[in-house]
């Protein structure tokens, strides 16, 4: 997902241009901040009415017949999270032009832990108080829950979300060493698509466990796909960009079909292109500058909430949906928007009340260096 704020800097006239100073401000782009909040919104829509397991417990039946229209959309909503990686690829190209390695790391490690450790506290009392919503972890898992190595590790994951998230430290990984490193220019951003895009196609072709892990073809066209749209939102309409755009939606229009048929979810192909294409072209909009009129103020917020929510929305939600609908037999419908505006609700309060003042200081102690000794 996308955990970046959403800035831009204006198109220079040639292709190898000086960076930005790193701690120059950049005016929002606000329409993306509209677009995160939309993906995570589809990926709740999704855990709350478009899958069975426990969600079904929740609801005390499964979701397709309590709401048998919002179902057959919300089986499409799971599609938010590739939405997110093509947000994510756009933001993480501009808010690494200009900065270095040190910045770039702390930036990220200061925009996903805050929060990320207050939802790990926030499940885990929700799995003591009703465990039939989410089991609780062992001490030994939960540790290592806060470091967001749990699934390499082999743990139990406290967040059910957070598979994405270790998708994403990877794309970070990935672009960080080889275009961060040595500093991020256009050629070095068109050579990484270029080589990345042909590791996808070579691993799928080979498949192997460390290809999954390194490569991630499943996930790397919507990452490749935002890297570009980026260059044609600073560099302007070219074909090299355009192009890279095209081939990363061609491949993941099929990595997005190919996860269409799963037990218990099937979707119809052809709408699972169609929100693909949607998505592209939404953030797409934003590259070409066809959004500079979306300029309301609550875009703002709707970003800010929109990491905090992803983070809580799922387990806890299952909790709230529990509590009013069979515990206080709120009708269906009243529950779940009840549900989506009390983890809204619940993803301000992180956002200000931990993000907003713990972010800046934990950027800031990563950045403090030891004192010199003589």
């Amino acid at each position: 997902m996308s955990l970046a704020p959403a800035t831009t800097a204006p198109p220079p006239a040639r292709l190898a241009v000086a960076p930005a100073a790193p701690g120059r401000p950049r005016p929002r782009l606000l329409a993306l901040d509209g677009l995160r909040l939309l993906a995570a919104l589809m990926v709740c829509l999704y855990h709350y009415a478009g899958r069975g397991g426990v969600v079904s417990a929740s609801w005390h039946q499964n979701p397709a017949h309590v709401f048998p229209t919002l179902s057959g959309v919300a089986v499409y909503g799971c599609l938010g999270v590739e939405f997110f990686f093509v947000i994510s690829g756009f933001v993480i190209c501009m808010s690494s032009w200009g900065r270095s390695l040190g910045d770039f790391f702390r930036s990220r490690v200061a925009r996903l832990y805050p929060a990320y450790w207050v939802a790990l506290l926030l499940v885990t009392g929700a799995s003591l108080v009703l465990p039939a919503v989410v089991h609780a972890v062992r001490l030994d898992e939960f540790l290592v829950n806060l470091t967001m190595l749990q699934q390499p590790m082999g743990a139990p994951r406290v967040l059910g979300v957070c598979w994405t998230l270790w998708v994403e430290v990877r794309f970070y990984a990935l672009f960080a060493l080889t275009v961060v490193l040595p500093g991020v220019t256009y050629r070095r951003v068109v050579l990484f698509c270029s080589v990345w895009t042909l590791a996808t196609v070579l691993s799928t072709a080979a498949g192997g466990p460390w290809t999954e892990l390194v490569v991630m073809p499943a996930y790397a066209p919507y990452f490749i796909g935002g890297l570009a749209l980026y260059l044609v939102h600073r560099f302007g309409n070219q074909a090299l960009p355009w192009g890279i755009v095209a081939l990363s939606w061609i491949l993941g229009l099929r990595m997005a079909t190919e996860g269409s048929w799963h037990p218990g979810a099937p979707r119809d192909p052809y709408v699972t292109m169609l929100v693909v294409t949607l998505a592209y072209a939404a953030v797409a909009a934003v590259a070409a500058g066809w959004t500079r009129r979306a300029a309301w103020p609550w875009l703002t917020t709707a970003g800010a909430l929109t990491y905090p929510f992803y983070l809580v929305h799922e387990h806890l939600g299952w909790f709230v949906i529990r509590v009013l609908h069979r515990g206080w037999g709120l009708p269906p419908w009243p529950t779940l928007a009840l549900t989506v505006l009390t983890m809204l609700g619940l993803a301000w309060l992180i956002h200000r009340f931990v993000e907003t003042p713990f972010g800046p200081r934990l950027k800031r102690a990563l950045k403090s260096t030891p004192p010199t000794t003589g």
